[in-house]
């Protein structure tokens, strides 16, 4: 079986999907979240510099054509203080 693979919205690094962060924009309702959903997604390093990068230059809200709340990045940014 072929591997997945997808590219970071903020660094342009390809890696196999799983080490991503995704965020989707769910079709119906045009809301954005974090992990499920059908509709079209954008994904992120697990990295401080990679989600700074995102919400500075807008990364995300380009790659998904919707604006991000802010509370995407709050919770993006407690996942990797979790992480760590």
């Amino acid at each position: 079986m072929e591997k997945n693979y997808r590219r970071c919205a903020s660094c342009r690094l390809v890696a196999l999907k799983s080490a991503f962060w995704r965020i989707v924009k769910v079709h119906p309702s045009q809301q954005v979240q974090l992990d499920g959903g059908i509709g079209r997604s954008a994904y992120l390093c697990p990295q401080k510099s990679c989600l700074d990068l995102a919400k500075k230059k807008n990364r995300l809200g380009r790659s998904l054509k919707a604006n991000v709340p802010e509370e995407i990045y709050q919770k993006l940014g407690q996942r990797l203080n979790d992480e760590l």
